[in-house]
């Protein structure tokens, strides 16, 4: 059984930059080129799993890959990226 993760706060908001932060560094790495027609959900997933690849972040267990704790995985990373002033972070 997978351990209960602690919500962050701000958390919906830490994704979103952590999305943005993402979505900036693999068009930077030239492996991918964002449109607007597609969906928050299949952004939050690419972004998962090119971090995973380029080992940024550590992979979810198989049992625990969901939208929800990839979310959550993105906006631990996000949140990491942030100089320690950002306001998402007070």
């Amino acid at each position: 059984m997978a351990a209960k993760k602690k919500q962050l706060k701000q958390e919906g908001e830490l994704v979103k930059e952590a999305l943005r932060l993402g979505m900036a560094y693999g068009e930077e790495r030239g492996v991918v080129e964002f449109e607007a027609t597609d969906s928050q959900d299949a952004k939050i997933e690419y972004v998962y799993r090119l971090l995973v690849h380029d080992q940024l972040i550590q992979p979810l267990a198989k049992l625990d890959l969901s939208l929800p704790n990839m979310k959550h995985k993105l906006a631990r990373w996000g949140a990491k990226q942030l100089p320690a002033d950002h306001p998402l972070l007070k």
